[in-house]
Order: C-alpha cells, then structure tokens, then sequence
C-alpha cells in the first residue's frame, strides 16, 4: 500500500483547506486511516483518525470542532477537512494508514507530507 497526500497549501487564518490521501492497492477497506502533523520544533502530533468502515471518528482536542475526517472506499481516498485554520495549525501533514482498528502507536504505511501554512 502507498500513500499519497495532498492539498496543502498557504491559508489566511480563519480560512479552510482540504487534505486528501489516497493509497493505492485494493486493501483500503481493510485500513483505519489517520492524519498527523510535523511543526518546526515541535514533536509529531495525531491530528485525527477513522475507523474502516467510516463509523467511528477520532480527534485532537486541538482540532475538534474545525476539523473532519473522511473517507470514500470506492476511491481509495481519505480527505481531511480543516476549517477555521490557525497560525499553530501550521505544519506538515501526513497520512497514516493501520490495518483493523484504529491504534496510533502502531501504523503500518505512512504517506509523504503535505504542508500547510496558516498566515495571520
């Protein structure tokens, strides 16, 4: 399974952007998928998560209320909607992808990083 992610981009703050992933290989179904980020000095923080099927959500305190997570199996694709950006959501932003449920302390595939950057 690959990974790709992309969408990133330059935002003002309070604007919005969407991340997408999409992972090649017909295993897709079979993966929980999650999103983490990088900041400069920062250590990577989990972002979000959904489960395989799509009925279960996950999310950073940080991002609850301004951020969903989605996903379409008959595309490969998990999007990742950012609303209501800020400054400090500024990082780059990865896909990660988990065989069964949903558990972040053991990934499986990760994707290359998107960067997103939120201008006050």
């Amino acid at each position: 399974v690959q990974l790709q992610a992309f969408g990133g981009g330059l935002v003002q703050a309070g604007g919005y952007l969407r991340l997408s992933c999409a992972a090649s290989g017909r295993a897709f179904s079979s993966l929980s998928m999650g999103w983490f980020r990088l900041a400069p000095g920062k250590e990577r923080e989990f972002v979000a998560a959904i489960s395989r099927s799509g009925g279960d959500t996950y999310y950073a305190d940080a991002v609850k209320g301004r951020f969903t997570i989605s996903r379409d199996n008959a595309k490969n694709t998990v999007y990742l909607q950012m609303n209501s950006l800020k400054p400090e959501d500024t990082a780059v932003y990865y896909c990660a992808a988990r065989y069964g449920n949903w558990y972040q302390y053991r990934l499986d595939y990760w994707g290359q990083g998107t960067q997103v950057t939120v201008s006050s």
